[in-house]
């Protein structure tokens, strides 16, 4: 099969490697009819050492079910079945609490750029879909296996409802979805915080009131200003150490910063004059996506929502290295692949 293999920072190719087969009765193996790059892929790609053997890439996929392993008994050969972006069984005690990304069998998937994907735990990872595999809604019903089912859990997080005033840091696909979630769980404002003006705008058409382009004290003044005082709910959709400090400084005292961009630091202040002395709440963490697909798919179903937009570009499997040097340069949002 063809699949995405990282050698590097920048040095993303498109290979031949062996197909995936099934190696446990709970297996079973989807032939990709959709993918994507992510944001979160762009880190190892701007920082990954040299390697002579490549890493397989990407962790949000669609496709149709081709083999399953003998103890599969929910999901069928010839199922269009959406993943989450981790695997997981649904049946230990964190996912029955909600809490999937810790399942104690469970993992993540870094193979989905790919035409065939070996899927463990498919009984509870995969989820079959109501549509054919040429259905237009493909693009929104991709954004289920991560960046809407995250955007989603940093609202639910921030425990965002009805007249709530809002802030989001970010952009990027997560944070437009983040805006898109908070004004479907009743948000009346939300500050949107980007200096990108295509995606400001799609994310003013999402839901947001206000955009915040300035970045820094500059930017932690105007948000401020507009809420006399700090957002009470700070989602941080960027994962870098800029994004986590924007969040501290526009927090209200006694207010919430969800965080669902992975970090790319592992230090920040939570001391008295940061968090501890205003009484602020930290929270987020990877998004238990399969939480959260029940809720989310009607939605997608019905054509009340469309969370597809994000994807500003196609490309087929073959130019993923160039979606990935259009989504660094900032010339693309979110680039969706096609087989």
């Amino acid at each position: 099969m063809r699949a995405t293999l990282m050698y590097g920072a920048g040095d993303v190719r498109v290979e031949t490697i062996a197909d995936p087969t099934i190696q446990q009765p709970t297996d079973a193996v989807v032939r990709v009819v959709r993918a994507c790059v992510c944001g979160s892929d762009l880190h190892p790609y701007r920082n990954l050492p040299a390697r002579e053997q490549g890493q397989q890439m990407g962790h949000e996929f669609l496709g149709v079910v081709e083999q399953t392993g003998a103890d599969v008994t929910i999901v069928r050969v010839g199922d269009l079945v959406v993943a989450s972006f981790s695997y997981q069984d649904n049946t230990c005690e964190f996912c029955r609490a909600g809490v999937q990304t810790a399942c104690v069998h469970g993992g993540f998937f870094s193979a989905a750029q790919a035409e065939l994907v070996r899927v463990p735990l498919a009984d509870g990872t995969l989820v079959t879909l109501p549509v054919g595999a040429d259905s237009e809604l493909l693009p929104s019903l991709l954004t289920l296996a991560d960046v809407y089912g995250t955007g989603y859990h940093a609202a639910k997080r921030a425990n965002v409802g009805a007249g709530d005033t809002v802030a989001v840091v970010g952009d990027g696909a997560v944070g437009l979805l983040a805006v898109l979630s908070a004004t479907r769980l009743g948000a009346e404002r939300i500050i949107l915080m980007g200096r990108h003006k295509m995606r400001t705008d799609l994310g003013r058409e999402f839901g947001a009131t206000d955009v915040v382009a300035e970045r820094g004290e500059e930017g932690i003044a105007l948000v401020c200003d507009l809420t006399d005082g700090g957002a009470p709910k700070v989602l941080e959709a960027v994962g870098h150490r800029p994004a986590y400090d924007q969040a501290v400084g526009i927090v209200r005292a006694g207010g919430v910063i969800s965080r669902v961009g992975v970090p790319q630091y592992e230090e920040a202040p939570v001391g008295f004059g940061s968090l501890f002395g205003r009484n602020i709440t930290l929270n987020g963490g990877p998004a238990p996506v399969r939480a959260y697909i029940d809720d989310l798919l009607p939605g997608i179903l019905d054509g009340t929502v469309d969370p597809g937009r994000v994807f500003d570009r196609t490309a087929p499997l073959d130019e993923v290295p160039a979606a990935y040097r259009a989504m660094d340069n900032r010339e693309a949002l979110k680039v969706l692949v096609t087989f």
